[in-house]
């Protein structure tokens, strides 16, 4: 049974959004709810009432109604959402215009920018107006290749007043990255800053921009940023035009917003691109507006008063998260540079000193805090503090106890865990509800999801496959360069048809409760009994001996077999009393089954440039298989080790 960490005080409870949510579902729909598992049943179960409700909760700023919530929500994939209705993304974003901070942005090496709703507006006006000068219109796409900055956020906000498409990858992506990317889809408009900070030092972007223009022929202009230097030299950069020249000298402008239909492509996202060339996920306007605004203001009680901060570049889907929070009013801090520079403790000292009430990150950055010691919550006023934010990966139980042992014991832990695929979550937080340690704390409202056993049927307290029964806004309206929907269809519908199959290994609990055992493309099979990587995870990384670690499944002899690599920390080695140690971990800890046939140290373990675990290309390598695209890797020198391994070849 799972330890109760945390529960919302019942003035806590009575204060939040979703407990105001559920009050307006009662008095519309004649219900008696009180918790949040008869909202949750209503919400799956009348699909058509939950997001009409939501529309009108989030006050959806639209010029034309909507006629229909949904054709069929049992259509997966195609269902046609808010059909009639007309809207325009940036205009929802953009709805307050006052002197409330906004956006406060600390790069590492630079000072504290702050800048309010009523000059975010501005900004985006001296942008949209040149963006239709040359020529852009909707459907067009303009993408960045930035930090997480506050012009990354004026040029989308810009993009999509006119109705472009937009698209961004951090500044680390390496230029086969950048094009697998922005090669596909064809942009027009390219935002670029000059370069970014990593440990203190400038690291140069426009070398990589001239050669990225050399193979994109479809981009007109480009737009650069200053940032490492104050007048940096573009004379390299065809087309290129200094940021400062291109925004218009204009004041008082006034943003003509396109008024587009619900499903207007408005993002588009891509998938890691570890096992070949990226997807290109394409996502509507309205469908990532309705969604997001459930998950900011209902899963995570984001109010206007709040200080949103979440850990990310703007090649992950949480900077489009986050951005969403400028639908509520809300105030975002953007970070950009390396969270553990000057010292372990930066991040926390920020939210020290810009009272952050929001704090996001990733299940990598708590465990790396974790084994570094730090305390934030001894070391930093944390008072203003009222929820934290964990995706990216499984967050272990130690992870879940540390967070309310050395950072704040009352707060809401909201592990949360979705995709790019959705720029949103299937599972997340409950501010109603008891956090449980190693538990997310409960299925997303409108979101249908179901673990499936091995026969395809909904199961409880065991581990299945993630599938959702129901069609939902956020669901990306077609993927590029995919006419007849066949790379649509193969990524979610090739196993179960007419139901989503994510790809995730999860647990659902008679209370509502979701585990998260990993990617399900990476389950371990051994005798045949399915095995979540995360388990092995959460036991061998709170080993002192072991800095990281990496777990596949290698085929052998008609068979599956655990091998398990290890990264040990320094001054380590793999003795057999660390394997036996290991080994006895895991056969107490999670079972007989978990213990790896091999343990073997490896100098470094191989991450996404999003910084996930990249299992799937360490098990093709040790199979001699190709990896097609290394540059989706933050590390890809380290596969080169995984392909000589002598010891996998024997017994």
């Amino acid at each position: 049974m799972a330890k109760m960490l945390w529960k919302p005080s019942e003035a806590k409870v009575k204060s939040s959004h979703m407990y105001r949510f559920m009050n307006l579902i009662n008095k519309k729909h004649r219900k008696k709810f009180k918790e949040y598992a008869q909202l949750y049943e209503w919400s799956v179960e009348n699909i058509p009432d939950f997001w009409a409700a939501m529309w009108e909760f989030a006050e959806i700023k639209a010029s034309k109604p909507y006629k229909k919530v949904v054709d069929d929500p049992k259509k997966l994939p195609g269902a046609k959402w808010f059909s009639g209705a007309r809207l325009n993304f940036a205009e929802n974003l953009l709805r307050y215009q006052d002197d409330h901070v906004a956006l406060i942005f600390l790069g590492e090496d630079h000072e504290v920018r702050k800048v309010t709703y009523g000059e975010l507006y501005e900004e985006v006006a001296r942008l949209a107006k040149p963006l239709r000068e040359a020529g852009v219109k909707p459907g067009d796409r303009v993408v960045g290749f930035v930090p997480n900055m506050p012009e990354a956020i004026f040029a989308m906000l810009a993009a999509a007043s006119v109705g472009a498409t937009w698209s961004s990858c951090s500044p680390d992506f390496g230029i086969k990255g950048v094009l697998d990317r922005f090669g596909q889809i064809k942009p027009k408009i390219l935002f670029t800053a000059n370069g970014y900070w990593f440990k203190g030092k400038s690291l140069d972007s426009l070398d990589r921009i001239s050669n990225i223009l050399k193979e994109i022929p479809s981009i007109e202009k480009v737009v650069v940023v200053p940032y490492t230097e104050k007048e940096p030299d573009i004379r390299s950069i065809p087309n290129a035009v200094h940021y400062r020249d291109f925004r218009s000298s204009k004041a008082n402008l006034k943003i003509k917003f396109e008024q587009l239909p619900f499903d207007h492509p408005h993002y588009i996202m891509y998938s890691s691109g570890t096992t070949g060339l990226p997807k290109c996920m394409v996502q509507s306007a309205g469908g990532v507006l309705i969604n997001q605004m459930k998950e900011l203001l209902l899963h995570s009680d984001l109010k206007r008063e709040d200080t949103l901060f979440y850990f990310t570049t703007c090649g992950w889907m949480m900077w489009n998260w986050l951005t969403c929070g400028l639908a509520v009013g809300a105030t975002l801090v953007l970070f950009d540079g390396n969270p553990f520079h000057p010292n372990p403790g930066a991040l926390w000292k920020m939210a020290q000193d810009h009272k952050i009430t929001h704090f996001g990150t990733s299940a990598g950055y708590i465990a790396a805090l974790m084994a570094a010691g730090v305390k934030p919550g001894k070391e930093y006023n944390l008072a203003p503090l009222k929820a934290v934010l964990s995706t990216g990966s499984p967050l272990s139980v130690e992870g879940f106890e540390f967070i309310y042992d050395q950072v704040k014991k009352d707060i809401q832990l909201a592990s949360i865990s979705g995709g790019s695929d959705i720029n949103g979550c299937f599972a997340g937080g409950n501010p109603m509800g008891p956090v449980y340690a190693g538990e997310l704390q409960c299925r997303c409202l409108g979101m249908k999801v179901e673990a499936f056993d091995d026969q395809g049927k909904p199961t409880r307290n065991q581990q299945g496959e993630l599938v959702c029964l129901a069609a939902a806004p956020p669901m990306p309206i077609y993927f590029w360069d995919d006419p007849e929907g066949e790379k649509y269809h193969n990524a979610y519908f090739d196993v179960y048809p007419g139901v989503w199959r994510h790809g995730d290994f999860i647990e659902i609990n008679d209370r509502g409760g979701v585990v998260i055992y990993g990617r399900s493309d990476a389950t371990l099979n051994p005798g045949g009994v399915r095995i979540g990587t995360a388990e092995i995870y959460r036991q061998v990384e709170q080993m002192p001996e072991v800095a990281d670690s990496l777990v596949v499944g290698q085929d052998w002899k008609g068979d599956v077999r655990v091998i398990l690599f290890v990264k040990l920390a320094p001054g380590q080695s793999l003795t057999d009393d660390l394997k036996k140690k290991i080994n006895t971990t895991l056969r107490s800890n999670a079972s007989p089954r978990h213990v790896p046939a091999k343990i073997i140290a490896v100098p470094d373990v191989p991450y996404t440039l999003n910084m996930k675990k990249v299992e799937l290309a360490v098990k093709k390598v040790i199979q001699g298989k190709p990896v097609l695209n290394k540059d989706a890797l933050r590390n890809p020198e380290v596969l080169d080790f995984y392909a000589n391994i002598a010891e996998l070849k024997e017994d």
